[in-house]
């Protein structure tokens, strides 16, 4: 257990920053966990910290970027005598020499996180010599068990269950960083989701790289997972991570349409509307595909549904009717929240040979269009809430939370709600998505 764990980092403080994904908030929290019990204080702001972990990701160019920037911070606040220490995608494939020059002392990659506050120890007894500790993850089909027992970012928990992915879409690299699908076994998960209740969470988030592909390779499945938690005691509410549309099988709609816990919210990721740049993304199915999906999700979860969803724009060979076939989609399927990204070529992945690519001021054209036409999608699926009264779960930092649909929501009153209440919300206006209104 953590508790027994030696004491090496007494009193030094540690800023622990995580950017990207919910896998990386489940890593954060461990890491948080891991660190605290060694005696570290672990900090949200770098002011004063002595060293610095960044969580990286690097599912885009602009992720990169926003690595980079995060590292040069913590150089800059801990000092020349501080540790930087960099785990996740972006440290699994950044070169030595380059994280060496931006400020990084230990490069920590995929996998091999659990190793992190034990190599940290290391460099504050022994000195500052660079180290790098990165995994072969060719073939590698280990579990890397890293438990929370309670969110250091959030209300809410999220509870990694799946790792890596097997799918290799065209455009990503996600897959050659974080190596082939693997699946916690689900004791593990029902023993972190029993302590993350035992602390008091209510609301509980799946997580995973590929989370449809969760017990292929231990003989369980997501539906056995989501039925488990769904009958645990304490848990209020349960989500699901990002999806992908053929993951959403029908056994898996009933399992949801039974449980008495689930959110009504589907995060799909679409990409494109277009079935010729679908095809050379190599995703899988076709704008009919996906809209028949999410057809039979609001048929089998109800009409109030949210689908949220990520849409990806200037891929090479998409010119002005393939985008047009995006939007029409995103209509067509009632899309809610849209995150949406511009294409950039990431090496090693089959896109980054493609020709035909888009202007870069084209693609970002495209992108401000499709995220106009995400957020009058979400406004007109947030409307159907005006005048009743929808229960939220309090984050505590702000009057505000989310619904069970994934809706933000915020109110004006003179004390500040305690994290993680359920609240009941009058919801009078809707402005960018976001309910607003006052407590019934």
């Amino acid at each position: 257990m953590t508790s027994a764990r030696p004491m090496g980092l007494r009193g030094l403080s540690v800023w622990v920053h995580v950017l990207g994904c919910r896998s990386n908030l489940c890593e954060g929290d461990f890491l948080v966990g891991d660190l605290e019990a060694r005696g570290a204080r672990v900090t949200r702001s770098p002011e004063g910290c002595s060293a610095a972990v960044v969580v990286s990701c690097s599912v885009t160019a602009e992720a990169d970027r926003k690595c980079r920037q995060a590292v040069r911070r913590a150089r800059r606040t801990v000092g020349e005598d501080g540790v930087v220490a960099v785990c996740g995608c972006w440290a699994q494939g950044a070169d030595a020499e380059e994280a060496r020059q931006l400020g990084v002392d230990l490069l920590v990659g995929n996998r091999r996180k659990g190793e992190l506050a034990e190599a940290l120890e290391a460099m504050v007894r022994d000195g500052r010599a660079f180290r790098g500790l990165r995994s072969d993850l060719t073939g590698d089909r280990r579990w890397e068990e890293l438990p929370a027992s309670r969110p250091a970012f959030h209300t809410r928990a999220f509870l990694k269950v799946q790792e890596g992915c097997d799918h290799f879409c065209s455009y990503c690299i996600i897959p050659f960083l974080r190596g082939r699908s693997v699946s916690r076994p689900e004791a593990c998960v029902m023993d972190e989701a029993r302590r993350l209740l035992d602390a008091g969470c209510s609301e509980v988030v799946l997580t995973g790289i590929h989370l449809g592909l969760y017990g292929r390779d231990t003989g369980s499945s997501l539906v056995e997972l989501v039925r488990a938690l769904s009958a645990l005691p304490g848990l209020e509410r349960l989500r699901l991570g990002s999806l992908e549309p053929f993951a959403l099988s029908e056994d898996l709609l009933e399992a949801l349409k039974e449980s008495p816990v689930f959110c009504p919210h589907l995060h799909l990721p679409l990409q494109s509307g277009d079935d010729g740049v679908l095809s050379r993304m190599r995703r899988g199915y076709t704008a009919d595909d996906f809209a028949r999906i999410c057809g039979r999700a609001r048929e089998r979860l109800g009409p109030d549904l949210h689908i949220s969803s990520d849409i990806l724009v200037g891929f090479p060979g998409e010119d002005d009717d393939a985008f047009a076939n995006t939007l029409r989609l995103m209509r067509r399927a009632g899309i809610g929240r849209a995150h949406v990204f511009p294409f950039s070529p990431r090496r090693g992945t089959l896109a980054e040979r493609f020709g035909d690519r888009v202007d870069p001021a084209v693609a970002s054209a495209r992108a401000a269009e499709a995220a106009a036409l995400g957020e009058a999608l979400l406004d007109a699926y947030a409307v159907r809430f005006l005048g009743k009264t929808v229960p939220v779960l309090a984050e505590g930092e702000r009057r505000g939370g989310y619904t069970p649909h994934f809706l933000q929501a915020s109110w004006e009153d003179d004390g500040k709600t305690e994290a993680g209440r359920v609240v009941r919300l009058r919801a009078a206006s809707v402005s960018r998505g976001e309910l607003r209104g006052c407590l019934a």
